[in-house]
């Protein structure tokens, strides 16, 4: 696993760095989705909380394995922190300080997926 770390473009390890974080996040708010769901079995937000954590764990699990389908997630995982600068802006969460931090990160995320040589890491078949 180091081997494979030393080996790995910046821009995977930022992105690794973001994907990882981004699953901290969720983990660390499902409880209140579970504590939702003596309510309602089934609800609207729990359903797409299980989506986005199934997602996250497929993506970081090909991008670790370093398979070709890895790169196209990246990027869709990456979009999901766009919405979250007008959750930011609209909401009372961290208002205009908050989007700036939210809209940094997503370029960050962005320009080091588009780095040279990232693209071409995803090679494994």
């Amino acid at each position: 696993m180091l081997e494979l770390w030393q080996g790995m473009p910046r821009g995977v390890r930022v992105f690794l760095v973001y994907g990882f974080s981004v699953l901290a996040i969720v983990g660390l708010t499902t409880p209140l989705i579970i504590s939702q769901a003596v309510d309602l079995p089934v609800s609207p937000i729990g359903i797409v909380w299980m989506f986005l954590l199934a997602y996250l764990i497929f993506t970081l699990t090909l991008v670790l394995q370093r398979k070709q389908a890895a790169y196209p997630l990246a990027f869709g995982l990456a979009t999901l922190s766009v919405p979250l600068i007008l959750v930011m802006l609209v909401s009372g969460l961290g208002g205009l300080p908050g989007a700036i931090i939210v809209a940094s990160v997503s370029l960050i995320v962005f320009w080091s997926l588009r780095r040279p040589g990232v693209h071409d890491w995803f090679n494994e078949q």
